[in-house]
């Protein structure tokens, strides 16, 4: 990730509770996971999304949060605990050039990138793995913060068909633009 990485301590205010009043992470999130899947998120940070990704799996599912920093997989995996989730859970430290999860290839149902491409230093590199850790017809669900200028996102859009990403479809989530591409 490049210099512009949100500081592991912004992790516990991203996580809030209060934050769910603006973007309720199961609400946003059901129409697309259902029970089994495999969910892959990189830029997991303290866990906003991964907790209700985990519930959403359920126990034959699992979500591999994959994180740059390892003070935002730490506090991920202490709200997993709590939660009673950690065994649906897999945290990983990526790279700063690689995501480390050519393992996953074409075994991941659904890639959900929240906030998070627009402090990847590589877009192509990051898109490519997350298309080649997909399973044909795999979805991933892309939302950028609006302080990302549209022109900015068009240019994300470019780069993730680019790497072989169908059309993107918008979705509706508050305070962010955001889209869903298939494999």
């Amino acid at each position: 990730m490049e210099e512009h990485v949100c500081p592991w301590w912004l992790g516990y205010a991203l996580a809030s509770p209060l934050r769910r009043i603006g973007q309720e992470p199961a609400s946003i999130l059901a129409p697309w996971v259902s029970q089994g899947m495999i969910v892959l998120e990189p830029g997991c940070g303290m866990g906003f999304f991964s907790i209700p990704l985990a519930r959403l799996v359920g126990a034959s599912g699992r979500v591999v949060c994959v994180d740059l920093q390892a003070k935002m997989l730490a506090g991920m995996e202490r709200r997993a605990r709590r939660a009673g989730l950690s065994n649906r859970i897999e945290a990983r430290q990526c790279a700063a050039d690689s995501l480390k999860v050519e393992d996953l290839d074409g075994t991941v149902d659904l890639a959900l990138a929240f906030a998070v491409a627009h402090e990847v230093p590589n877009p192509d590199r990051f898109f490519g793995e997350l298309h080649a850790a997909l399973k044909p017809g795999g979805r991933l669900i892309l939302a950028e913060p609006t302080h990302v200028s549209a022109e900015q996102f068009d240019r994300t859009l470019q780069r993730a068909a680019a790497c072989g990403f169908g059309p993107p479809a918008p979705v509706a989530i508050r305070r962010s633009r955001a889209v869903v591409m298939e494999r």
